[in-house]
C-alpha cells in the first residue's frame, strides 16, 4: 500500500503523513509551495512533537514531496496509489481537481482498481467539491469506472496542529507540534474497496449528523474563545477559555448549539452537552500553546452565513433557539482587527465606511432588520457600553 498527500502543511505532516509514517505505509506529499518541497526533499524527515506527551514524540522519516510543476509525476503517483489526502485548505480545493482528474484517468487506462480520495479540510462538504469539479472535467469513457472505483469522501479532523516556536524551528524547521489526539473519523458510506490499515480511523455511516456535531460544537466554541479573546487582550487561546467572562459567554454557546443539534439529529441533549465537555477541555489545556492570532485569522470567511459563528446561529435560530451568546461572539468577531490579516483589514474597512449594517448583510449574509441582525446590534451596543468593544 501507498498514499499521496496533497498538501505538505502542519495538519498534512503533523497527522497524516504521522499516522501513516507509524504504520510503515509509504507516501509522497504533493505541494504548491516549491520552497517548502525543497526543504522536505533536502532534508527527508522532520519532527513531530506530541504536546503534554513528549514520550510520543515521533521524526517521521524518508519524507518527500512534489512540486506542482512535477505534473506527470503527480499523475502517476496518484494512478499507483492505493488511498490519496488532500489537507490543502477549503478554497485551494478547485485547483487539485484538475491532478485528480488526470490520476483517475491514468488509473483506469492502466486497469487499476478501487481507490478512495479523503479530504482532511475544515471546510463545508470538501468531498462534494471534489466530486462535483472531478464529474464534470473526468472524460466520458472513465465516467464508469469513477463511479465503480472512485470513492470520495471525508474525514473530520480533531487534532490541533501548530507551528513550534522560534528555538525549534531554528534546528528542525519542517517540525510541527501536535494534540495528543489520534481518532481520525471518516465517512465510511462513500468509501470504495479498503481504506488504509490506520488503527486511529473510526469509519462512521451515519457521518452528516457526526460532521455537523463536530462543526457546530468544535468551530463554535474556538470562533467564541478566539474573538472575544482577542477583544480582551488575550494572545493564547488557553489563557482567553479561563477568563470567567469569556466561559459564561462559551458556557451559553455551548448550550445554544447543543439544543439545536439535539433537535436536529435526535441526540439525546446530555450526550451532547458531553461532548461539549471535549471541545472545552481542549481549549482550556495549556499544553497545547495555540494563539488567537492562528484562529481568528480570516475573520471575513468565519463571519460567513456557513461558517461556524453565524452558521450556528441560523442553525439554533431555525430550531426556535434564539442565539444570545452566539450573536455577542458574532458581534466581536465583527470588530476583530489584526493589521497583519489582510482579511481583517478588509472588514475594518467595510465597517467603517459602510457601517456594520452593511457586514451583517454582505458579510454574514443576515438582513440586518431581522430578529438575528438586530440581535447582533443589540450585542455590539452592550460589549460597547460595558467598556470591551472598540471602534
Amino acid at each position: 500500500m501507498n498514499c499521496v498527500i496533497f498538501g505538505a502543511g502542519k495538519i498534512a505532516r503533523g497527522f497524516i503523513g504521522h499516522l501513516l509514517y507509524l504504520q510503515n505505509i509509504p507516501f509522497v506529499f504533493v505541494e504548491r509551495a516549491d520552497a517548502l518541497c525543497d526543504l522536505i526533499n533536502e532534508r527527508g524527515q522532520y519532527t513531530v512533537n506530541i504536546l503534554g506527551a513528549p514520550e510520543k514524540n515521533c521524526v517521521v522519516r524518508g519524507a518527500r514531496a512534489l512540486k506542482f510543476s512535477e505534473e506527470d509525476e503527480i499523475v502517476s503517483a496518484i494512478a499507483n496509489a492505493d488511498a490519496v489526502f488532500n489537507a490543502v485548505g477549503g478554497k485551494n480545493l478547485e485547483q487539485i481537481i484538475p491532478f485528480y482528474v488526470r490520476g483517475i484517468e491514468q488509473r483506469a487506462k492502466n486497469g487499476g482498481g478501487d481507490i478512495n480520495f479523503i479530504t482532511c479540510e475544515n471546510w463545508k462538504q470538501p468531498a462534494d467539491i471534489l466530486r462535483r469539479g472531478i464529474e464534470a472535467a473526468i472524460s466520458d469513457d472513465v465516467k464508469a469506472f469513477l463511479q465503480e472505483h472512485v470513492g470520495i469522501t471525508e474525514a473530520v479532523i480533531m487534532r490541533s496542529a501548530i507551528e513550534a516556536d522560534k528555538e525549534l524551528l531554528a534546528s528542525d524547521p519542517l517540525i510541527v507540534n501536535v494534540q495528543d489526539f489520534w481518532e481520525l473519523p471518516i465517512d465510511a458510506s462513500r468509501v470504495k474497496g479498503e481504506l488504509p490499515p490506520l488503527p486511529e480511523i473510526r469509519a462512521i455511516h451515519e457521518f452528516t449528523g457526526f460532521l455537523e456535531r463536530k462543526f457546530y460544537t468544535y468551530n463554535a466554541a474556538n470562533g467564541t474563545v478566539s474573538f472575544l479573546g482577542a477583544m480582551l487582550g488575550y494572545e493564547k487561546i488557553a489563557d482567553a477559555a479561563h477568563d470567567e467572562w469569556i466561559l459564561s459567554i462559551l458556557d451559553g454557546v455551548y448550550m445554544e448549539t447543543a439544543q439545536a443539534l439535539s433537535k436536529k439529529h435526535d441526540f439525546p441533549l446530555d450526550e451532547q452537552l458531553a461532548f461539549t465537555l471535549t471541545s472545552k477541555r481542549k481549549l482550556q489545556d495549556y499544553t497545547i500553546v495555540d494563539f488567537i492570532e492562528r484562529n481568528a485569522r480570516d475573520p471575513m470567511r468565519k463571519l460567513g452565513p456557513d461558517d461556524r459563528l453565524v452558521g450556528s446561529a441560523r442553525l439554533a435560530y431555525s430550531y426556535g433557539i434564539l442565539p444570545e451568546n452566539l450573536c455577542t461572539a458574532i458581534a466581536a468577531a465583527i470588530f476583530y482587527y489584526n493589521e497583519n490579516d489582510e482579511f481583517a483589514r478588509q472588514l475594518k474597512d467595510l465597517r467603517t465606511q459602510k457601517g456594520v449594517k452593511y457586514v451583517i448583510k454582505n458579510v454574514c449574509k443576515l438582513d440586518p432588520d431581522g430578529e438575528l441582525g438586530c440581535l447582533i446590534l443589540v450585542k455590539i451596543d452592550m460589549l460597547k457600553a460595558e467598556g470591551k468593544l472598540h471602534e
